[in-house]
């Protein structure tokens, strides 16, 4: 983004999981007009599916429903969204939200019951037996060590203070069918057994999200912002009639902040053009870095005769306070030049880079994730048509790059269509 406007690409690639087995197809819509009259967009990545209905559908709809509403700040449109999800829309039913509380406790419940099993193989490898005192103390501690986890996280800002206790009182019955089918056999406490009723609960109120979520990208422009803006958020699903998500990050383009690059998903390449050095291979040389100079006090004390205790005592702690401070200097300098020989050239250039420029640099950065995976081992999870979009204040929403999975010359009223509304108000 700069002051003229926000450029959005996206792959086309999804991924299909069945149980063991995972399908990669190269034509999923992730771009879209959140808003036909209005200069607003919406990217979707991680799941292109949301309570099992396709994000596609989900947008499309919303869309309709919003017309031509229009709203003076991006954060209003994005905060109509989320009500839309969270309260307005018959989509997600009382059935639908059942069904999926039931299979996400069901996933989570599997989980346990597997690190239980494994602890139960490991002890029964290592001592040829084991003792039903010994598989009830693994079941209890697994369970606990879960129970910690979730405790130890925060309750979202949007969830309300009861919402564990309305979950468990609500789904007790639902809850107590997954855990009987998955730990039927074992030895469940009843300690234990509450413990998963609120890891249950907890799933679906706490900061703590699955590897299956999806992430949601808005930006563009309200009637009243002079400069682009963009707010991303993380969203797991909706049950109790509760959405359970949170804003993961927030841009506005202002006369302090004349340039942005975002990247969402599979960003190590973007981070690594940015930053002139694999973001992976800096964290490791970065803790690598930090374990010697940690550890080289004590190998210079051990290098120096003829001390007493308390003399390699003083030394030690001198040294390890002359090492943090080298350490903190390395890290700062680093830092430094990254900005001033990387990061700072960039962001000026993007700073006044005219639209199609805009476009093809974030269309740019997908080809380069997208290469990276077509030329090393593993799946292909970006790939396909990148499609392309520029928002700016007076053109609104403008397609650069656009895949359809029919041929447009051969259906010429589905563009016709598509301002149906406002050819009938002419008319």
């Amino acid at each position: 983004m700069n002051k003229t406007a926000v450029a959005l690409a996206t792959d086309s690639a999804v991924t299909i999981e069945q149980q063991e087995d995972k399908k990669i197809y190269n034509s999923a819509n992730k771009l879209f007009t959140l808003s036909k009259y209005h200069p607003v967009g919406i990217m979707i990545y991680g799941s292109v599916t949301f309570m099992g209905i396709p994000w596609e559908t989900i947008i499309k709809i919303y869309r309709s429903k919003l017309g031509k509403q229009k709203f003076n700040t991006l954060e209003e449109y994005t905060d109509n969204f989320i009500d839309f999800l969270d309260n307005g829309t018959p989509l997600f039913s009382d059935s639908e939200q059942e069904s999926y509380l039931r299979g996400t406790i069901f996933r989570y419940f599997y989980q346990i019951k597997k690190e239980i099993f494994e602890e139960v193989r490991s002890t029964i490898d290592d001592d040829g037996r084991i003792e039903d005192s010994q598989i009830e103390r693994i079941t209890y501690e697994v369970i606990e060590r879960h129970h910690d986890l979730w405790n130890t996280s925060d309750l979202l800002p949007s969830i309300p203070k009861t919402h564990i206790k309305d979950i468990i009182n609500k789904y007790g019955s639902i809850i107590d069918e997954v855990k009987n089918e998955m730990f039927g056999e074992l030895p469940i406490s009843k300690k234990s057994s509450e413990q998963l009723n609120e890891i249950s609960a907890s799933t679906f109120s706490k900061n703590r999200f699955p590897p299956s979520l999806s992430g949601v990208v808005i930006a563009g422009f309200g009637e009243k912002d002079v400069f682009p803006c963009l707010k991303s958020f993380l969203l797991d699903g909706i049950v109790n009639d509760r959405l359970k998500y949170i804003e993961d990050s927030g841009i506005d383009i202002r006369s302090d902040n004349r340039a942005s690059i975002s990247a969402f998903a599979q960003n190590e390449m973007v981070k690594a053009f940015m930053n002139g050095i694999d973001p992976v291979y800096s964290e490791y040389t970065r803790n690598y870095l930090s374990k010697i100079f940690d550890k080289y006090p004590d190998v210079i004390v051990k290098r120096i005769p003829n001390l007493s205790e308390s003399e390699r005592k003083d030394i030690r702690e001198n040294l390890k306070q002359e090492s943090n401070g080298l350490f903190k200097d390395y890290q700062e300098w680093g830092d430094n030049y990254r900005r001033q020989y990387h990061v700072n050239p960039i962001m000026d250039m993007v700073a006044v880079l005219p639209k199609d420029e805009l476009a093809a640099m974030a269309e740019s950065f997908v080809h380069l994730t997208s290469f990276k995976r077509k030329i090393t081992m593993g799946a292909e999870t970006v790939g396909g048509p990148i499609d392309v979009a520029i928002i700016s204040k007076g053109d609104g929403f403008v397609w650069i790059k656009r895949k359809h999975y029919f041929t447009p010359e051969l259906n010429p009223h589905f563009f016709s269509n598509y301002y149906r509304e406002a050819d009938h108000e002419k008319e």
